[in-house]
């Protein structure tokens, strides 16, 4: 990997736990309990190299859509995870914040949710972000309705309202934007993930499934990113 600073924040759609257990001829499970270990390396490594923020696409809004039997997969495998990595977590200094739409999780999940990063609040390491039946544009709705209550209620102008206000309502406001955002499993979209948080962020796709996913692979990524010429919409002195 390059010497380079890594990007201060990396985004992971981390997709293809289920083409990964069909392959394997294993049940789906198996797949998403083999993403939780590369999640694992994944934060880990992370942390490691000096990463700021890493945010995760767990359960997305619209995995709600999937058969009753593997929601109700995602939901135990996300319970169980809260009860047991969250120590883990704190030993690490590495801080968590969930972010989504967390009503339709069981009261235990939502409570732990809570417990879970109230305990993690004051480390001061990698900031993990896990997006649960999170969707991007929910999350610019859930903005645009905070800025209509301000407007209600306390008297905003409108006209004051410009993108710097409105991040500020958004689920990410407090971490810096997205650097590189990564899909695993070879798919070529962005599947309604941070829309406001991408819009400069540079994109890797590669055919790797998530559980497969390693510390090499991120490498490779990062690598891809420091090889960009990140212009933010501006023309630089050769072009």
């Amino acid at each position: 990997m390059s010497e380079k600073s890594p990007p201060k924040h990396i985004a992971i759609i981390m997709d293809g736990n289920g083409r990964w257990a069909k392959s394997k001829h294993l049940p789906r499970s198996s797949g998403h309990q083999r993403g939780v270990q590369s999640v694992r390396k994944i934060v880990k490594h992370c942390a490691k190299i000096g990463v700021n923020t890493l945010t995760l696409f767990a359960f997305s809004s619209e995995n709600m859509k999937r058969s009753e039997e593997e929601v109700g997969l995602l939901f135990k495998l996300f319970l169980t995870v809260l009860k047991s990595e969250t120590k883990k977590l704190k030993d690490n200094n590495i801080k968590l914040k969930i972010i989504g739409d967390l009503s339709v999780f069981t009261p235990e999940i939502q409570s732990l949710a809570e417990d879970a990063q109230e305990q993690l609040q004051n480390n001061n390491g990698l900031n993990l972000v896990i997006a649960a039946n999170y969707g991007g544009q929910w999350d610019i709705a859930e903005a645009a309705k905070k800025i209509a209550e301000k407007v209600s209620v306390d008297g905003l102008k409108p006209q004051d309202i410009d993108s710097d206000l409105f991040h500020n309502y958004t689920a990410l406001a407090e971490y810096p934007r997205v650097d590189l955002l990564i899909r695993t499993s070879g798919e070529v979209r962005i599947s309604n993930f941070l829309l406001w948080d991408i819009a400069y962020s540079e994109l890797y796709f590669c055919d790797t499934l998530w559980p497969d996913f390693d510390e090499e692979e991120l490498s490779l990524a990062i690598d891809s990113f420091h090889s960009r010429d990140r212009r933010f919409g501006e023309r630089n002195g050769n072009t």
